[in-house]
């Protein structure tokens, strides 16, 4: 009866997360209805609103709107501070744009809950098994901790991972951005010029900061946005340094050489605390797995021979 239930719930789960999925990624598309007017529209039929209705598949018909439904309820039940942080550190990952607060908020349930089901699932199946004891009290728990914690875990992994990518590629950014300005470019063009070159975190970026120029958004503003979402600490200097010089009237190739120069400096350093910290860290695996197997090649034949010779 157990496995029963637990079967129910992980199917159920996985049934709202689809359609938690299919309802938030459907808001971006176009209205099919509105869609399928135009088709008739354009090709000069007559039809009422019931027969365009049916002609519709039923993916369109029932399940998008019922997961469109699901989608706004999971949205309304969100605390909107949540929903704006989980917004910042989606943007800082660079997540897909329908990959929204509330679905990723309502994945940490969904994993939560789901994977205590699939352990009350597989460990029904024996027959020894008792849901209300304390041991399996505490797994389950466990199970549920660890699955409401893994997305935050991954998305924060990708934070770091997409962070460290734009501070090491910044410095050769920064010389080819100098070189340009300093060829007689201007800084857009030689923006354009980095994002035509390289595909990493840095070069999107800046076409985001591109794109968003040419929708009418003033560069200074473009390039704070760029740093608040990435929330790297050299990227943020440059950007105030851009801005300050577009600003003072100094001259861009001079500040973007000062930065570069500055950037390489900094990457240097970061190399070598590294080095520094890194017979630190080989210490653990020195002391507990490579030392201990020293000492029983070394040792182990002189105590065989002495356990032989019945000393001991």
């Amino acid at each position: 009866m157990v496995w029963v239930v637990g079967l129910f719930l992980f199917v159920f789960l996985g049934i709202a997360a689809a359609l938690v999925v299919i309802g938030l990624r459907e808001r971006e598309g176009a209205d099919p209805l509105a869609k399928r007017l135009a088709e008739y529209a354009s090709r000069g039929e007559v039809a009422s609103l019931e027969e365009i209705e049916l002609s519709q598949p039923f993916m369109e018909r029932v399940v998008y709107p019922a997961a469109k439904k699901f989608g706004d309820l999971a949205q309304r039940f969100t605390p909107q501070n949540a929903i704006v942080e989980t917004r910042k550190k989606l943007d800082t990952a660079g997540a897909p744009r329908w990959l929204e607060p509330t679905l990723f908020l309502g994945s940490r349930v969904v994993f939560g809950i789901g994977l205590a089901a699939l352990l009350v699932f597989a460990f029904s199946l024996s027959p020894t098994f008792t849901l209300f004891s304390l041991n399996s009290i505490l797994i389950i728990a466990a199970a549920a901790l660890f699955g409401f914690f893994l997305p935050t875990l991954l998305l924060n992994r990708n934070i770091q991972r997409r962070q460290r990518s734009v501070v090491n590629s910044l410095p050769d950014a920064l010389d080819l951005l100098t070189i340009c300005v300093e060829a007689g470019l201007g800084f857009d063009a030689a923006v354009k010029k980095v994002v035509e070159k390289w595909d990493n975190a840095l070069s999107a970026a800046f076409s985001r900061v591109l794109q968003e120029i040419q929708l009418g958004k003033l560069r200074r503003e473009a390039l704070r946005d760029m740093a608040d979402r990435l929330g790297v600490v050299e990227l943020e200097s440059f950007v105030a340094a851009v801005i300050q010089s577009e600003q003072m009237g100094v001259s861009m190739a001079k500040v973007l050489r000062v930065q570069a120069d500055a950037m390489r400096i900094k990457r240097r350093q970061r190399a070598e605390e590294n080095a520094q910290r890194a017979p630190i860290k080989m210490l653990l695996p020195m002391a507990f797995l490579i030392f201990p197997t020293i000492m029983m090649i070394l040792l182990g034949p002189a105590v065989l021979q002495i356990m032989r010779s019945g000393i001991f």
